[in-house]
């Protein structure tokens, strides 16, 4: 993938014309494509001195197709566009824009004409290449990516299914995607599935729920015995859950404004449709039995565990859950006492801005990362059929499910969009065969069902079934090469800390919560935990102003001197209070000391291009 376009390449025309409207009377426009926006301006019946609506930018557009009149006198192709524009309160709704070409004599002119235009704006939306000689044909269009969509449908507020269904799996379609769906239907189920899949049939796996789903992924990937090739699965989040704090951090990378619920949704689903991969980092954790797991994304102790697992009965309330957590575990505020040792960061990050006050003692770093140098992401990889994919059979529906699965796929199984394209007089259009179909083209053909049972390895792997073991737990994955055995002394070049703590958080990305930036400067690739505690003696009110700061990423400049920051590769708890609460990924795990390392890039996140919002309006 290229590195994003300069000012003056991002508002460089790549084509220009003049189209009608749909319905056929009605105004005339000129069309503008640049690398980041198409602008549209009314030339008929009176020309725009100031267009309004008249800029649509791509970071807005999940897809686009070509149709044709149903009337064998209309010589004119159409070429339509799906939108998701902010509304003035802020919220995004789908809206189509369709444009008549009809610049030609016949129809197979005016066809060429509207691919060319189809085509061009797919080539931008996916970050691939625009040939010099002009020469735009559907033949420059990869296969579209097959995605394998994991969705729990008890997700967040047992939304999930109504947000895939009415929102998720229509964008999708319009973006071309081919993609399978199954809804999970207990704690593991989507482990046992990654372990079992013929992964060389897929090419990412997406899950909708929260980032409880995820972590089964990670792990079902990393416990398999070809874990090395199968952790290279690009996967995907899509916010239906509470927390959703790795979409608040794909949300922020995209350069879209923080956004919570629905609206979060709708901003990861537009940065999946124009694909991308980016490295991510995974950290390694052992617990005191000596199983391990993977992390990607923070390990927790004290309040914010607390909070997590307390808040689990308030899951009907959604994110609000944490806000009513927060305050009860206030009310309650515990102190534990511990001990955490960590292996500082190679190069130390720089320091934070002068108003940050926190000590500066050897024992205790206070850094601040620096910020990210602007990264380019690359196309998704593919490698396999665009044939459409078949929704899983009845016996994967869970039973509970509000109404039978629609079929759904790459060409088809959206909302009937006729009525976008209708107009009083007019004849309908369908859609253009030669390039990817609107959502209501014809059902899938069949491919590669997934059948109910115990997960086995398929037999064109070669691979033995997965191994038993802790739920939660992986026997595979990469050696800890920088940990000592658990118990055993650290080497000379750890920093130790003891003492009574309100909290520790070991952190991989930016977010702690879709509103939470509790790691400002973190990346997905940066190849460091970091590691925050709030030391004992801090008051309510100081503690409450901190996770305030943190909806903006300020915390650190608050000056509070109970605030620690340190950047590491690699760390040990090990809790000297009798009871207590530890969360991976907010997973509760066993209570005990235990330590994990950090292995820079382990895995793929899905998370689009890097700040394609940045020209929204």
């Amino acid at each position: 993938m290229a590195p994003p376009p300069s000012p003056l390449a991002a508002s460089t025309p790549l084509l220009h014309g003049e189209f009608g409207s749909y319905p056929a009377r009605g105004p005339r426009f000129a069309l503008t494509l640049t690398s980041q926006a198409l602008h549209i301006q009314r030339l008929r019946p009176k020309p725009e001195a100031r267009p309004r609506g008249g800029l649509v930018p791509l970071a807005e557009v999940s897809g686009c197709c070509t149709l044709r009149s149903r009337s064998p006198s209309d010589t004119a192709a159409y070429f339509c566009i799906y939108t998701y524009p902010r509304g003035r309160r802020g919220g995004r709704r789908r809206a189509t824009r369709t444009f008549r070409a009809d610049g030609a004599a016949t129809y197979e002119e005016n066809r060429v004409e509207a691919q060319r235009w189809a085509t061009a704006l797919v080539c931008l939306l996916r970050g691939l290449p625009l040939p010099g000689d002009g020469e735009i044909t559907p033949e420059l269009l990869p296969r579209p990516p097959r995605l394998l969509l994991l969705v729990n449908p008890f997700g967040g507020r047992g939304l999930a299914w109504q947000w895939c269904k009415n929102h998720v799996l229509p964008m999708i379609s319009e973006a071309g995607l081919s993609f399978n769906l199954i809804q999970t239907e207990r704690q593991n189920h989507a482990r046992e599935l990654v372990q079992g899949l013929s992964l060389s049939e897929w090419d990412g796996i997406v899950t909708l729920s929260g980032d409880g789903l995820l972590f089964e992924v990670l792990n079902g990937l990393l416990d398999r015995p070809d874990w090395e090739e199968a952790v290279k699965m690009p996967v995907g989040i899509l916010p239906c859950g509470s927390g959703n704090a790795l979409a608040g951090a794909v949300n922020r990378h995209g350069g879209f404004e923080p956004a919570l619920g629905l609206d979060l949704l709708l901003n990861c689903s537009l940065l999946l449709c124009r694909g991308g991969g980016h490295p991510l980092d995974l950290l390694s954790v052992t617990l005191a039995s000596g199983s391990r797991c993977f992390s990607f994304l923070s390990v927790a102790w004290g309040f914010v565990s607390d909070v997590d697992i307390q808040s689990e009965r308030f899951r009907a309330l959604g994110s609000a859950r944490f806000t009513l957590g927060t305050v009860l575990g206030l009310a309650a505020l515990h102190t534990y006492r511990g001990r955490l040792s960590y292996l500082p960061a190679t190069v130390e990050p720089a320091s934070p801005a002068p108003a940050h006050s926190l000590p500066r003692a050897k024992s205790e770093l206070t850094l601040t990362p620096e910020p990210a140098p602007p990264m380019a992401h690359s196309p998704l990889h593919r490698s396999v059929s665009d044939l459409p994919l078949p929704l899983p059979q009845p016996a994967l529906v869970s039973p509970g499910s509000p109404e039978p699965l629609p079929v759904l796929s790459l060409n088809g199984g959206g909302p009937e969009l006729a009525g976008d394209w209708g107009g009083a007089g007019d004849a309908p259009l369908s859609p253009d065969p030669l390039l990817p179909s609107p959502p209501s083209s014809p059902k899938a053909a069949p491919l590669s069902p997934i059948t109910e049972g115990p997960p086995e390895m398929p037999a064109s792997s070669g691979l033995p079934p997965p191994t038993s073991g802790a739920p939660g737990t992986s026997t595979w994955g990469p050696p800890d090469h920088l940990l000592p055995p658990l118990g055993t002394p650290l080497p000379p070049d750890w920093v130790t800390l003891e003492g009574d703590f309100v909290l520790m958080l070991a952190i991989s990305p930016s977010h702690l919560g879709a509103d939470l930036v509790a790691a400002p400067h973190a990346r997905f690739d940066d190849g460091l935990v970091h590691l925050c505690w709030v030391r004992s003696g801090i008051s309510r009110a100081a503690l409450l102003r901190l996770f305030l700061a943190m909806e903006r990423g300020s915390h650190f400049s608050l000056g509070c001197p109970h605030l620690g920051y340190a950047a590491a590769r690699a760390f040990r708890l090990e809790p000297l209070t009798p009871r207590g609460v530890l969360t991976v990924d907010g997973e509760l795990v066993e209570y005990g000391p235990l330590q994990a390392q950090m292995h820079p890039g382990l895995g793929t996140l899905l998370t689009g291009p890097p700040g394609c919002a940045g020209q929204e309006p």
